[in-house]
């Protein structure tokens, strides 16, 4: 299989130019089509001979990701569903600018993605790990669904609204236990000569994989760092993450404390509330009490259901009151509303449906 051209680097395409006695700027020229000017195919490429073009096609895969499936929300949520070259599936989630999301008020359009087939950590929430773990994406594979959204966008209506502006990485999958070609595929997002995305508008969430946030503290890009958290103690949040086992809140807290006074952003802690689990007051003061030691804003997610799986979202009084008991304690804290809570909203479960549809298709 070729290697696709959006893992190119300035200094891998200027080799390749080079082999084939073509000047070195030729390689700016194709990454700013591939990364900022929305190019579909070789032939977009105007500016660069056509035996050059042809030669781009002979020896890169154009895209590792093919669009198999798009759903759009009430509140403008897009879910888009990307076929491998292996026939695996993967979901990006393009959400609207709000200031419901994250505190900001800013006009944005935030792009979750994702990192892996599957997951190996179980959460018992979670559509993502439902069929197990299947294998780690590659960095063109994380990039592709930036670019293939990105032109996607740029056929919309409003050309205030066509590219992305925040990335975070919490699609399907750990995004920290596939950590070396994360950050691969962030330092291409992130360059200059590539997509542009600035560090502080790219957010990596974790599950609590400890080592790697102490091994992304020592990076010096400034991403912002998010935790998957789900529970205020130690025993409800071990009922539905078995990470916590490996990694208790303890150590957690400590190794998210150093990212903070390394990196001074803010951490942010996100927290599904899930009817009968994590949603009762007595979670409310441990909460409050971690968000403040490690100076982070909590955001709060009401549970998308997943077919299949036991839980549920709880009433809008039981929300309200979470978030009124936080509020009352001084904590930074945002209640996200509807998020595309009318489609396949939780992550994986647009991949799980539609290969649950192609198997009931086969004689």
């Amino acid at each position: 299989m070729l290697p696709p051209i959006s893992a190119q680097t300035p200094e891998s395409l200027k080799d390749w130019l080079a082999e084939r006695d073509e000047p070195a700027y030729r390689a700016d020229q194709i990454l700013q089509w591939v990364h900022q000017k929305g190019a579909t195919d070789w032939s977009a490429m105007s500016n660069l001979p056509g035996t050059l073009r042809n030669q781009l096609l002979e020896s890169f895969q154009f895209s590792s990701v093919e669009p198999a499936k798009e759903q759009g929300s009430l509140d403008t949520t897009l879910k888009f569903l990307w076929k491998l070259s292996d026939g695996q599936f993967v979901e990006s989630v393009l959400i609207p600018a709000n200031p419901a999301l994250y505190g900001e008020s800013s006009d944005r359009h935030t792009l979750c993605v994702s990192t892996q087939v599957g997951c190996a950590y179980g959460c018992r929430f979670c559509a993502s790990g439902l069929e197990g773990f299947k294998r780690n994406l590659t960095p063109a594979e994380i990039v592709d669904q930036v670019l293939a959204v990105e032109r996607i966008r740029r056929d919309a209506a409003s050309a205030r609204d066509r590219l992305i502006t925040n990335l975070v990485i919490m699609g399907m999958g750990e995004p920290m236990a596939n950590y070396d070609n994360l950050l691969a595929a962030l330092d291409i997002l992130n360059a200059v000569w590539g997509t542009g995305i600035g560090a502080r508008k790219i957010t990596i969430s974790t599950s609590g994989l400890v080592p790697r946030i102490r091994e992304l503290t020592q990076q010096p890009k400034q991403y912002r760092l998010a935790i998957s958290l789900h529970g205020a103690t130690d025993a409800v949040r071990e009922q539905i993450m078995p990470i916590n086992r490996r990694y208790p809140l303890k150590e957690l807290a400590a190794a998210v404390a150093e990212y903070q006074s390394v990196k001074n952003g803010m951490i942010t802690l996100e927290y599904i509330l899930i009817e009968g689990i994590n949603d009762h007051l007595d979670q409310v003061v441990p909460l409050a009490q971690l968000a403040k030691q490690l100076r982070a804003k909590v955001n709060l997610i009401p549970y998308n259901q997943v077919y299949g799986l036991e839980w549920n979202r709880p009433s809008l009084e039981a929300q309200d009151a979470f978030l009124d008991g936080l509020k009352a304690l001084g904590t930074p804290v945002t209640l996200r509303r509807e998020k595309g809570h009318d489609i396949d909203a939780a992550c994986g479960q647009l991949r799980l449906r539609t290969e649950k549809e192609l198997a009931a298709s086969v004689p």
